[in-house]
């Protein structure tokens, strides 16, 4: 626990199940609130060499339209560099290629899009990665650690992890493949801040962009409050290794970061700082 965290008592287990069957319900009802706002979103994706040498950056702005079922983007600045014979190239056109076989630039590409750009989500991550829906709740089992204070608010820590009694939506293995942490507002009852790693099978999406050579693989996402019932993930961040036999091995850098969000129905910009990591 962090220092200077004031704890109260663990909670009963059971009150486990209403803390996140509320979660799930925001989850859904909060669509609607988060179409009255637009927001600037920075993208930065970062491949290193196992040496760590820098061999790859992609660098993306966005303006980003929450709808009430998705989220569209509109890429407004786009910066790409890669390194070769000890010096790096601009490219300034997302997709780029510099040589007929380039793995970096083909992945980049999938990046950008499959962890940042889900289509289908109401805030544009990947829906796969935090298990806070009902659907993706049924595959984890959740802990509540403590309730205690964090960033000036009251909050509920609580542990997830597979659920190896589930059945799996996809049929491949019992729970879901990750486990880490949510921190749960105790108040409006959304995600502040969670946490996850892999702790089981490699999800099929992963296999079919990746294969299975992955370690290191999980994610970290901080929300904030823009009003009562309305939170908006405003920093996302993600490492891993990806070894592909003894040819290509690379250390990959996922950093997200959104800011200047206004609502739609006045013209006064809301700008909020992306809260300190912990």
């Amino acid at each position: 626990m962090e220092l200077g965290v004031q704890s109260s008592p663990v909670l009963a287990d059971e009150s486990v199940a209403e803390i996140m069957r509320r979660v799930a319900e925001n989850q859904e009802t909060a669509r609607e609130a988060r179409q009255r706002f637009l927001y600037r979103q920075e993208l930065q994706l970062r491949f290193l060499q196992l040496n760590g040498q820098v061999c790859r950056e992609d660098f993306r702005h966005y303006d980003v339209f929450p709808q009430s079922q998705k989220t569209e983007k509109k890429l407004i600045f786009f910066l790409g560099r890669y390194f070769k014979d000890g010096k790096f190239y601009d490219y300034h056109k997302p997709g780029y290629k510099y040589k007929e076989i380039d793995l970096d630039g083909e992945l980049i590409s999938d990046l950008a899009g499959d962890f940042a750009n889900d289509q289908k989500s109401r805030d544009g991550l990947s829906q796969d990665l935090f298990p806070l829906t009902a659907e993706q709740q049924k595959e984890y089992r959740f802990i509540l650690k403590s309730r205690e204070n964090f960033r000036g608010r009251e909050v509920y820590r609580i542990a997830f992890e597979p659920d190896r009694s589930s059945k799996s939506i996809n049929g491949e293995n019992a729970g879901g493949p990750w486990a880490g942490e949510a921190v749960i507002d105790a108040v409006e009852y959304q995600p502040v801040q969670v946490t996850t790693r892999l702790a089981l099978h490699i999800p099929f999406w992963v296999k079919t962009i990746f294969g299975t050579n992955l370690k290191h693989l999980g994610f970290k996402v901080d929300y904030a409050k823009f009003e009562d019932g309305v939170w908006f993930p405003v920093s996302y961040g993600g490492e891993f290794q990806l070894k592909v036999v003894f040819f290509y091995g690379r250390t990959m850098v996922v950093t997200l970061r959104n800011s200047n969000f206004r609502q739609t129905s006045v013209t006064t910009n809301l700008a909020y700082d992306a809260p300190p990591d912990n």
